[in-house]
């Protein structure tokens, strides 16, 4: 296991998960099988329950597939937002696939809650300080999606520092023409 560069664990099935840990494209097939909106309905409602269960269980091995099943459910416009604290663990999870859906979860999920906020303003700026390069990438790519003043605030020294890298990624990511730079000069 390696969680610099982000290659993941295995994950063991048995068989009392198998329900929970129903596939992305088995859900999408489900729903795009539905005939009237109520049967749409009653298969997502299943799938929220099943994804609540699991968050409850705290079953880490499937948090990264409910993410995802439950940004597809966003986008068809069901309410998700229960799922804010399962992105925040993927956040501060040392894997770089678990990162990248927790960020992605965030940006699409998060609603204005004061703690919650203050809470990804502590992982943004570990991420920011993180020696992969790739992790600092989505940290950042974050913070220009979903900054607030107080973010760009807290994390401003953070960013003048990686203005400063020798790597061309981060350079770019982090430039005066990137978002992040534009969004947090703004404030």
């Amino acid at each position: 296991i390696n969680a610099e560069y982000g290659t993941h664990r295995s994950k063991p099935q048995s068989q009392t998960s198998v329900h929970m840990s129903r596939r992305l494209k088995e859900l999408i097939n489900d729903v795009r099988e539905c005939k009237t909106a109520q049967d749409e309905r009653a298969v997502v409602a299943k799938e929220l329950a099943a994804i609540r269960t699991s968050f409850k269980k705290n079953e880490g091995d499937y948090r990264q597939r409910n993410m995802a099943k439950l940004i597809y459910l966003h986008t068809l416009g069901y309410s998700t937002t229960f799922a804010q604290m399962e992105c925040l663990k993927l956040v501060v999870s040392p894997y770089y696939s678990d990162k990248r859906i927790g960020y992605l979860g965030l940006m699409l999920l998060m609603d204005e809650k004061q703690e919650v906020l203050m809470l990804v303003t502590n992982s943004l700026k570990n991420d920011l300080t993180h020696p992969n390069h790739f992790i600092v990438g989505l940290a950042l790519c974050a913070l220009a999606n979903i900054s607030s003043a107080e973010m760009c605030r807290d994390c401003s020294p953070d960013i003048e520092k990686l203005l400063a890298s020798s790597n061309p990624y981060i350079k770019k990511k982090a430039g005066p023409e990137s978002c992040v730079s534009k969004q947090c000069v703004a404030w």
